[in-house]
């Protein structure tokens, strides 16, 4: 049985003209997301939410095919494309360790990759380091065939840089963005990378335990450091209500995107795509 996809947001602007625009497109296996700006600002977006967790790479790209037929916004066309995988597979290499023809072996620290894996690696020159991951690069097959050339990265590559660039505090700060199973947990003491590490999660009580871990093992003062929460949660939720039972500051990081006033959602949401 074919799985249904849900549109949960989709900004209320009708596009008639896409020239001189940029595509970005962000995907995992729980959902398939993008948004188009202009020179100036951004004009679109759109979020398609899976029901259930697709298990592979193949269901996605079938899924994707889906969007990709009945979405009239895709069939346009754009200035440029960027592409965002999101995924768990990845690893942080400083350049001063790095060595392009050792892929496998620094991701092997951490993930089991197959031989016949695709590995990739971008550079993040605010914190002088590269990210080593496995893109879906059947899904890359299928984009270059609808859009031609187009650059692509690791999501937390895009978040790395876009925190860097808003954070100018000499005190560490934690950022964490949430999706439907899984988050990013990201620290930083100014413009330099404390710490960047992504976990699974299916309860209130793997999630706090996660964040909690990584307190201890940096350190930080829970009744201190100042935690910030972007992505797919809310106020009311029970992993906001139970990171607010242990730690004390905790916030919403806030995008300045003018897309929100066309979107019923908030400000804090989508940060890797809308993020300002």
């Amino acid at each position: 049985m074919t799985k249904k996809t849900v549109i949960k947001k989709n900004s209320n602007i009708i596009l008639s003209d896409t020239k001189d625009t940029k595509l970005s497109i962000q995907f995992n296996l729980d959902g398939f997301s993008f948004c188009i700006t202009n020179t100036k600002e951004t004009i679109y977006f759109a979020e398609y939410i899976f029901e259930e967790t697709l298990v592979t790479p193949e269901n996605l790209l079938s899924k994707i095919e889906e969007i990709f037929k009945t979405d009239t916004v895709l069939q346009k066309d754009f200035s440029s494309v960027l592409v965002i995988h999101q995924s768990n597979l990845f690893t942080l290499v400083p350049n001063a360790y790095f060595n392009k023809d050792k892929l496998s072996e620094y991701l092997n620290y951490n993930i089991k990759t197959l031989a016949t894996d695709y590995i990739a690696f971008d550079d993040i020159d605010t914190i002088s380091a590269k990210n080593i991951y496995v893109p879906y690069i059947n899904i890359n097959n299928y984009l270059f065939q609808n859009f031609g050339e187009f650059k692509y990265e690791h999501h937390l590559t895009v978040l790395i840089e876009k925190l860097i660039n808003i954070n100018d505090s000499e005190k560490k700060k934690v950022f964490v963005n949430v999706g439907k199973n899984n988050f990013d947990i990201i620290v930083l003491q100014n413009k330099q990378l404390i710490l960047a590490n992504s976990f699974s999660f299916e309860t209130k009580e793997d999630f706090i335990y996660y964040i909690l871990f990584t307190f201890e093992q940096l350190k930080l003062n829970v009744e201190e450091i100042e935690l910030y929460f972007t992505g797919a949660i809310e106020k009311e939720s029970e992993i906001y209500t139970i990171t607010y039972q242990y730690i004390r500051n905790v916030f919403f990081l806030e995008s300045k995107n003018n897309i929100f006033n066309h979107l019923n959602t908030s400000k804090h949401s989508n940060y890797i795509l809308l993020g300002t």
